[in-house]
């Protein structure tokens, strides 16, 4: 049987020319934080004038219907509103679905050449994972808190929990009992360069696995801990072995100051007395939940479950699977699914169009009945925070336009 395992979301190895990066990474692989200073370094980011890529009609056509007849017969059990909105894909004049647009030889597409996958190619793939009745639940695992109170970081595991659900519609969501970063027992150091504190992805991978339930289609863990796969890299956003169907992400560089001299998450005195005293993460530093971390924390849930069901990044469209190189990369692409990858989606879980879109338009609008502040930590009494959604607010009106196009 064949083995992926994929090394993504983010880092590299340090020193100017370091290890090669993996073969298969599944999402970011940034330049040395010290050499990097962001997307503005000029001596390792060499930018190019924005250029779009823009495939033919007959080429986006073949890649969404395919010219197998098995899958264009397949393609016209979609009701009439659903080829209307997918046929969007192949309108060069579509205000849905736009073309890529690469803005520097730093980006994904130009930087990590891959074969596309179109959607033949995705449905005929024995190796992906496929959910079925005995295997449809989706478990997100949260290793240690993911708020600087308790009410704030159930508040967010249950926002990040709703979105998926809207998401991957037609599959259960569940959120297992937070851990401790000492119960998954991997090793851990602070960041020699950042000062903060990292924990080892490849261990936690191995914990998950030995936790997976029987009925998972997958389980993803997520911490606000920063990450690193091996002593010799810098960082890494998430890890993820697709055979086992696990993957762990972290969002602690998210936060708006993590890069800024101000970062309050850098260990002061870094010596500890054993690699088994986890004491060093009593209450370590937690970014503040905005809006810009959710919808960043849920573009990169979303992403990464998307290559557990076997869709690899896209090169078609503007969409969510494109890969990224770079946080201003990640923050360009969409969080929706250009028709091509959501047909994958669609093939896979089954769901309808029209219903999905109304779920993710419900979960952006699902204002609390009533808002107040975060109580202190360990309190028994129950709050509603306000989801700050704000950074939602043009995908929302993407979506409503959707919504009329299914329902014309």
């Amino acid at each position: 049987m064949r083995t992926r395992t994929a090394v993504g979301a983010g880092g590299r190895p340090e020193g100017p020319s370091g290890v090669k990066a993996p073969s298969t990474p599944l999402c970011w692989a940034w330049l040395p934080l010290e050499k990097l200073k962001w997307e503005k370094a000029t001596e390792d980011f060499s930018f190019i004038k924005m250029q779009v890529l823009r495939h033919s009609e007959h080429t986006l056509k073949t890649a969404l219907i395919s010219k197998n007849p098995e899958l264009v017969s397949l393609y016209e059990k979609f009701n009439a509103g659903e080829q209307r909105l997918m046929n969007e894909a192949f309108q060069l004049s579509s205000s849905l679905f736009g073309p890529i647009s690469v803005h520097s030889r730093s980006d994904w597409i130009t930087s990590h050449p891959e074969a596309p996958q179109d959607f033949e190619q995705f449905f005929t793939d024995r190796y992906r994972n496929k959910p079925c009745p005995e295997k449809h639940i989706i478990y997100i695992q949260s290793i240690g808190s993911l708020g600087n109170t308790r009410v704030i970081s159930e508040e967010y595991i249950k926002w990040l929990k709703g979105y998926c659900e809207a998401f991957f519609y037609g599959l259960t969501v569940k959120f297992l009992e937070p851990v401790s970063v000492s119960a998954t027992r991997c090793a851990f150091r602070v960041n020699e360069h950042t000062q903060n504190l990292q924990i080892h992805a490849g261990h936690i991978l191995a914990f998950l696995k030995k936790k997976k339930p029987e009925d998972a289609f997958c389980i993803v863990g997520i911490t606000m801990i920063d990450l690193y796969p091996r002593d010799s890299w810098n960082f890494v956003f998430g890890q993820a072995s697709l055979t086992d169907g696990v993957g762990i992400f972290s969002f602690a560089r998210y936060g708006k100051d993590f890069y800024s001299t101000r970062y309050e998450g850098k260990v002061k005195q870094p010596q500890r007395t054993s690699s088994s005293d986890y004491s060093i993460f009593d209450n370590y530093y937690n970014p503040e939940i905005t809006s810009i971390l959710l919808w960043r924390s849920c573009k990169t849930l979303t992403h990464e479950i998307g290559h557990i069901f076997g869709l690899r990044h896209c090169q078609w469209l503007a969409c969510l699977m494109q890969g990224s190189n770079h946080l201003e990369e990640s923050d360009r692409r969409p969080l929706n699914l250009c028709p091509i990858c959501l047909r994958k989606l669609q093939c896979a879980i089954g769901f309808s169009i029209v219903e999905r879109y109304k779920a993710l338009l419900r979960w952006i609008d699902d204002e609390p009945n009533h808002a107040s502040r975060a109580t202190p930590r360990n309190s028994s009494v129950h709050v509603n925070l306000p989801k700050p959604v704000e950074a939602f607010k043009d995908w929302r009106e993407w979506v409503v336009k959707c919504i009329a196009v299914l329902e014309k």
